[in-house]
């Protein structure tokens, strides 16, 4: 396919795979999902000084503000990530929490914020959110209970809580897959919904492509405590040892 600035989109996909935002001012994009651009625009670390007001504003999540750049200007920017679908919500008032390695970006007419539930963003507001997913998006109504690795996020609902089924792993191999810490699968664990709103599940259970299972463990430590940290230390280092 070839791209023709007056032919492309306007804040709508060009295929499942890229999407094309019609840049007009400022929006938040994950670091990495740019894929091509025209016009004249500018890609800005947050907390530059002219921005500082903006990301005051509209991105409350310090954690993560590395991950994030702010594109200025006018133009239209191509967003991707990897071969995986690309998918747009449009939020009137809305809460929308997501994975935060599904992010691609988000219009400044959103607040961006940490969720509870670590390694996950909440959308406030109202604007357009974009977000990848491995294969297309399903729409579930609660109460249901889904397996975490195949969440995408919610929308207008309280946080999860978690749900394990005790007779699943109640058979010795498990068990004792449960005392060396063995991450437990779907079956055995979920994330249970309840109240009036939305889940948004991916198709797939496995992680975006195009992503190492070191970017998935890297993932999980911005949401660790510090007695978790150091087990996870500890784990490292005997085995580099060896052991």
């Amino acid at each position: 396919m070839k791209l023709n600035p007056q032919t492309l989109p306007k804040n709508d996909n060009i295929n499942r795979y890229a999407f094309c935002v019609d840049v007009d001012g400022e929006i938040f994009i994950q670091k990495g999902k740019m894929i091509a651009y025209y016009g004249n625009l500018r890609f800005e670390s947050l907390g530059s000084g002219p921005l500082d007001v903006l990301v005051q504003n509209a991105f409350n999540a310090p954690l993560f503000v590395n991950d994030f750049v702010v594109v200025t200007g006018r133009g239209q920017l191509i967003l991707g990530d990897r071969g995986n679908d690309v998918n747009s919500f449009d939020l009137e008032a809305g809460n929308l929490t997501v994975k935060v390695q599904n992010v691609l970006g988000f219009e400044k007419g959103l607040i961006c914020q940490q969720s509870v539930v670590p390694n996950y963003l909440t959308l406030l507001g109202t604007g357009k959110f974009l977000a990848s997913s491995n294969g297309p998006v399903h729409f579930m109504e609660p109460p249901a209970r889904v397996d975490e690795e195949a969440l995408l996020g919610w929308a207008d609902l309280p946080c999860p809580s978690m749900r394990y089924d005790h007779a699943y792993v109640r058979g010795v191999l498990q068990a004792a897959g449960s005392l060396l810490g063995v991450r437990r699968s779907g079956e055995e664990e979920q994330l249970d919904f309840t109240g009036a709103g939305t889940i948004l599940v991916q198709s797939s259970e496995e992680t975006l492509m195009g992503r190492s299972n070191l970017q998935a463990v890297l993932a999980q430590i911005s949401g660790m405590h510090q007695g978790d940290l150091q087990q996870v230390q500890t784990a490292i280092a005997n085995k580099l040892r060896g052991n």
